[in-house]
């Protein structure tokens, strides 16, 4: 599978902020998106509830970025770009579980 020259440029981009700290996403498009592709619904609750979660998760990974290891989020975080639909929460979850793996 070829990488075209755009990807390779969106990820060294992410790569270069993950010495700034946690990247930004938008959590609500990302939660709308998602539940318009899982139920194809438009349900306020599950909206307010998914961006509860994305916030807390935002939230948690910056009290505990520095802890992870520069590898580690230049990792991650370029598989948030995948699908246009980054989630603090999904990131979370790759940062942990590499760092179980260890």
């Amino acid at each position: 599978m070829a990488i075209s020259v755009s990807m390779i440029a969106l990820s060294s981009q992410l790569v270069v902020a993950v010495a700034n700290g946690v990247p930004v996403f938008d959590v609500t498009r990302t939660c709308k998106l998602d539940l318009a592709a899982t139920a194809g619904l438009s349900d306020t609750q599950s909206v307010n509830a998914c961006i509860r979660d994305e916030k807390r998760a935002q939230r948690q990974l910056g009290s505990q970025w520095s802890k992870y290891p520069a590898s580690s989020k230049a990792q991650c975080i370029p598989q948030e770009s995948v699908g246009r639909t980054p989630s603090y929460v999904s990131l979370q979850t790759c940062l942990q579980m590499i760092q179980w793996a260890r």
